[in-house]
């Protein structure tokens, strides 16, 4: 079945980064996608240049007249998508070339809300690396077969909590869900793995997929890195998961309210940093804090 993919692209951030994110987008082999990018004010008029000599059609480039941050522009992203089917790329993100064709196959043969496919991690320079943080995730997530795999309910959300093995940047997105549950408002950190959490709590269903078609990078300089180690975003993970842990309590979802109250690989990764933080002028206390609080 031929469909169009909308590619949604929140910017912000390192441009050469950015330009190889949409030139892995314009090698897609299949052809139904459009691309909107949303510059949330970057201080650097070369996108505009860049994306002003383009000549494709199925590329948007809007900019922000106000910096909305993380959360703000991906409300905004959801509410200009047109296609029944979304994703929420990262601006420094690679799609392999095969991403959208692979993706669309699912969509056509599984009856699901979100779609996780393969991920490869990348550093800076675009090498492959395996950090202990998505060690862990591939330990405690599940396997794929052939064709894709349906998750669904305690068990799904329960993993979840243990460990977020899913790429936010690299998951298709059924836009009619997405925009009934929506992103909850004053997360900064975690608002991926709360708007799949709702989903799934309301009954969605999400597909993983063997095919290892999406490069997500993780280098030092990313925001989530630099409130890791001064502690501000495991306060927020810290409030996020005492508060689903209430909330699947409530529900007498045991398992999925002792993940949340446990939250193992959080409290691990902030265990990793401490070292770090203590040589790059961190916060190990708040780290320590969070660790045995």
């Amino acid at each position: 079945m031929s469909r169009v993919i909308d590619i949604m692209l929140p910017y912000y951030g390192d441009v050469d980064l950015m330009k190889a994110a949409v030139e892995s987008v314009l090698s897609q082999t299949e052809a139904g996608w459009r691309l909107v990018v949303i510059d949330d004010g970057f201080p650097d008029a070369e996108p505009a240049r860049w994306f002003g000599e383009m000549t494709d059609p199925r590329i948007i480039y809007l900019r922000n007249e106000a910096n909305l941050g993380a959360n703000g522009n991906y409300r905004k992203a959801v509410d200009l998508v047109e296609s029944e089917w979304f994703v929420m790329m990262g601006a420094d993100d690679l799609m392999e070339p095969d991403y959208l064709r692979t993706v669309s196959r699912a969509i056509d043969d599984l009856d699901v809300d979100i779609i996780q496919p393969g991920v490869d991690v990348v550093d800076e320079h675009g090498q492959s690396v395996r950090p202990l943080a998505d060690r862990l995730k591939k330990i405690l997530s599940f396997t794929a077969a052939d064709g894709g795999t349906v998750l669904e309910g305690e068990t799904v959300v329960a993993s979840l909590l243990r460990a977020n093995w899913a790429y936010f940047p690299s998951l298709v997105w059924r836009t009619t869900t997405v925009r009934r549950v929506g992103f909850r408002n004053g997360l900064d950190v975690v608002q991926d793995l709360a708007l799949i959490l709702d989903i799934l709590a309301g009954g969605g269903r999400m597909a993983i997929l063997p095919e290892r078609v999406f490069r997500y990078r993780r280098h030092s300089g990313s925001d989530s890195s630099v409130r890791a180690l001064d502690g501000r975003r495991f306060d927020e993970e810290r409030r996020f998961f005492s508060e689903e842990s209430d909330r699947f309590a409530a529900r007498g979802w045991g398992s999925a309210a002792r993940a949340g109250r446990w939250r193992i690989t959080s409290r691990l990764n902030a265990a990793s940093l401490i070292p770090k933080a203590i040589t790059k002028g961190g916060s190990p206390r708040a780290l320590a804090a969070h660790v045995f609080g």
